[in-house]
């Protein structure tokens, strides 16, 4: 069994031939026979019997059919080392084509292992763990921190802070209270509740999410090879070429001629020499293409989707700013603030604590009476002060008013889709601190590319309206859809897919999967990307480097421009040598050599793409 695997390896007999054809070249004897039998075995026997079953079983006439017609005909008149070079040169364009195609995986066992497998049930006043399957609709359910939770509800007793970017994308937790809804798969956080299961199995958000993914694959269709496509024609010209200068002739070595040199050897290595020269190019930017279909998809490709969060942002709070009032000084309420978060988990909270330590060498302060007031925010004693840190419920439960002058102010922050943590120290409005989610800094240079190249970016993120506009306007990016759950990602990319408008996404989230698998083209961020937004896409930015996709841009079309050269100079090239054969110029092993010139040309033509690079 393990010779025989060697034996079928590309790179065992790509390396065997080879060897054997340069010395059946220089004449050098070995054994008792033409070296070049040994090339013959190993890739041109594959070839026939490929070919033959194809062709008996589903009458399926490929290039395959064409190149073993030459390989007999080498062989019957005795041109062993034609037969070999032939067999050889298209094993490596096989090779080359499989190695650039990598089979992308779907992902879905990574989002079936995100499904909740039990639930905690209220029956009776009793609490039961069942499994997540068994849960009814009106079933009670109760879910504690750190869980995840297993069906679509409401919550109906409690609040608590749950993490919902499974969903949205979104980094910041969202606060929950009574009667408000809450998915499947999505991590509760802080504060323990009861919820009533509404939606379940199939119907609930993670399930929908995995059909979605699942769905998608139908739609991901393979580019068929161009030598395929036009083979039936190659054999129908080939064989009427050859029979003619037959029977004009009556020479039965130029019939032989005719048929190695119109072997498609160069036709067949236009496109995948194309596609692995620009795949090694666009390594070096940090640029994975894991289907090689992909260059040519996005060539054709006149909108790019963004997400934002992650994308076109770099997917996490960060404080921005800290406003006093009344004459505190700033750092020591930053530093004051953050002595009190750093005994949160919340992300708002290790946000203020990093900026802190990135602003001051001061240790933080001590911290006594500490409470977490789920869904509103913090308060504790820091220096004998009663300090409270959070939302506006935090402070008018308090009975601590924000001045109007602030209100101002504090609403454009708001509006710019910035979150706002207010703070109070002993029962007196203290200031605030502005944290938000920062565009990349190469993200506007990236959209104006965009635009340059003639394409259209559009925004489509799962957070709320204000933020997306912001977003939007500070990108002059004109379309721009918020609230986009996976669904509706999926709903815009099929309105212009019936549009008959190739779109291209690009996202990070497990969220962004679906619509990654549905558009023709999906590229994920890989550092900071989900392990499944990656399993989706066709292309991953390993580095999470945006500003490197007007190169990639670039160069599927630079690529695809390389592709219709080769395939013209090989045509042109092929009927010169056919008429040279037919004319008895060319014999056999000319031939060979002829047409492995043309091979060589298109290889040194797509390796040229190894060096180039976008001009802004």
């Amino acid at each position: 069994m393990r010779l025989r695997n060697l034996i079928l390896d590309d790179k065992f007999r790509l390396i065997v031939s080879l060897i054997v054809l340069i010395l059946s070249f220089f004449q050098i004897k070995i054994l008792m026979f033409d070296l070049a039998w040994i090339a013959v075995i190993l890739c041109g026997f594959p070839i026939i019997i490929n070919a033959l079953k194809g062709l008996i079983t589903r009458f399926d006439i490929k290039a395959g059919v064409l190149v073993s017609i030459a390989l007999i005909a080498s062989l019957i008149i005795g041109e062993i080392f034609a037969a070999g070079e032939i067999a050889f040169i298209m094993v490596l364009g096989e090779a080359l084509e499989n190695y650039s195609i990598a089979k992308s995986k779907s992902g879905i066992e990574k989002l079936v292992k995100l499904s909740p497998r039990t639930a905690r049930i209220i029956t009776n006043g009793e609490e039961k763990v069942i499994p997540a399957e068994n849960v009814k609709v009106q079933d009670l359910i109760k879910v504690f921190p750190g869980e995840t939770i297993p069906v679509d509800g409401i919550i109906v007793e409690g609040e608590s802070t749950i993490d919902e970017s499974i969903m949205t994308g979104e980094p910041i937790p969202v606060d929950k209270l009574e009667k408000d809804e809450v998915f499947s798969g999505t991590l509760n956080q802080y504060g323990s509740f009861i919820m009533k299961a509404r939606k379940l199995g199939k119907d609930s958000s993670l399930q929908r999410m995995i059909s979605l993914v699942k769905s998608t694959d139908v739609d991901k269709s393979k580019i068929v090879r161009l030598a395929d496509k036009w083979t039936t024609w190659f054999v129908a010209i080939a064989f009427t070429l050859a029979i003619a200068t037959f029977v004009i002739t009556g020479d039965i070595i130029r019939f032989v001629t005719v048929l190695v040199v119109f072997c498609p050897c160069a036709f067949v290595l236009a496109t995948p020499t194309a596609i692995v020269s620009a795949i090694g190019n666009l390594t070096k930017y940090g640029i994975l293409i894991k289907d090689g279909d992909a260059l040519e998809k996005l060539s054709e490709v006149k909108k790019i989707i963004f997400d934002k969060t992650g994308t076109l942002t770099y997917g996490k709070p960060e404080l921005i700013d800290v406003i006093t009032y009344n004459d505190y000084d700033k750092n020591e309420l930053c530093r004051i603030v953050a002595s009190l978060e750093n005994k949160s988990e919340h992300p708002l909270g290790k946000a203020i604590v990093d900026f802190y330590y990135n602003l001051s060498n001061q240790s933080l302060l001590e911290v006594t009476n500490f409470q977490m007031k789920i869904g509103k925010g913090v308060i504790g004693e820091v220096k004998d002060k009663i300090i409270l840190a959070g939302n506006k419920r935090l402070l008018k439960e308090n009975n601590i008013s924000i001045p109007d002058e602030e209100e101002k102010t504090i609403s454009k922050y708001i509006k710019n889709g910035s979150t706002v943590i207010y703070v109070s120290i002993n029962g007196e409005f203290a200031g605030y601190l502005i944290l938000s989610d920062q565009l990349r800094t190469d993200s506007k240079e990236l959209i104006l590319q965009i635009k340059n190249k003639k394409l259209e970016p559009i925004l489509v993120t799962g957070d709320n309206e204000k933020s997306a506009n912001y977003i939007g306007k500070e990108l002059a990016i004109e379309k721009v859809f918020s609230n986009s759950l996976p669904e509706s990602k999926m709903d815009i990319i099929d309105d212009y897919k019936q549009k008959n408008q190739n779109v291209a996404m690009i996202g990070d989230g497990v969220n962004d999967a679906p619509a990654l698998k549905k558009s023709y083209v999906g590229i994920a961020m890989g550092g900071i990307g989900s392990d499944i937004a990656i399993e989706a896409a066709d292309i991953v930015l390993v580095g999470d480097d945006v500003g490197n996709i007007p190169q990639l841009l670039g160069l599927s079309i630079k690529t695809m421009s390389k592709i219709k050269w080769n395939i013209i100079f090989s045509l042109i090239f092929n009927f010169i040598a056919v008429v040279l054969a037919m004319l008895g110029v060319l014999n056999p092993i000319t031939g060979a050599i002829a047409h492995n010139i043309g091979s060589v040309f298109v290889v040194t033509n797509s390796a040229i793409l190894l060096f180039w690079k976008n001009k802004k």
